[in-house]
């Protein structure tokens, strides 16, 4: 990591994203927020869905699966 500030790792993503799940936000709203912070360092639409999915299914894990 370069040490910007804007340089957010996956499990920190995935914290911010799951904090406004959370709130009560949806995705586009999580999406635009990120974009408007982060520019194009924002994680993908698609991604931001993918996590909220499995927020509303009730995995709130942070951790990425093990690669097999």
């Amino acid at each position: 990591m370069s040490g910007n500030a804007r340089d957010f790792n996956n499990i920190e993503t995935q914290a911010v994203i799951k904090f406004f799940f959370l709130q009560g936000k949806v995705s586009k709203e999580i999406h635009a927020i990120l974009t408007e912070t982060l520019g194009e360092n924002a994680s993908l639409y698609a991604n931001i869905r993918n996590w909220m999915a499995q927020f509303k299914n009730g995995d709130f894990s942070s951790c990425d699966a093990p690669q097999p």
